[in-house]
């Protein structure tokens, strides 16, 4: 699991008071980041162009956020497939002490250059498979 602290903007909040929907997703992107930097989703990018693409994302919005607070953002790696894995994602309030969003994605290896989907294979798949944390 990875875990990161994201403090709340007080322009992430919209007209109706509370952070907007879009924000979450954007805590989803920063753990998810911080997933690949630690498992070394991106190490291949540079040298041969294969990388992540994201092909699915959906979140449970459990409670309204508002500033200030901190967003304790974790993301899990939930099942490793062929050419995709799934990353779980739990946004933690610690003004509320609570669990305020709880997502997913579907992440895809590609190879950009040939614009084709890659096998996720040798360490990245063994550095995917010591984060797996099965979907409960």
């Amino acid at each position: 699991m990875t875990t990161v602290d994201i403090p709340v903007a007080w322009g992430d909040m919209d007209a109706f008071g509370h952070v907007n929907n879009t924000v979450f997703f954007r805590w989803c992107e920063t753990a998810r980041i911080a997933s690949f930097e630690a498992t070394g989703v991106l190490g291949r990018m540079a040298s041969d162009g294969v990388g992540p693409i994201l092909a699915q994302a959906s979140m449970r919005f459990r409670k309204p956020v508002t500033y200030p607070d901190t967003i304790r953002a974790s993301a899990t790696v939930r099942k490793v497939g062929n050419t995709s894995f799934v990353l779980g994602y739990q946004l933690w309030s610690t003004a509320q002490n609570a669990e305020v969003g709880a997502g997913d994605s579907v992440v895809v290896m590609m190879d950009y250059r040939r614009a084709t989907k890659v096998p996720i294979e040798g360490a990245l798949r063994d550095a995917l498979l010591a984060q797996l944390i099965p979907s409960p």
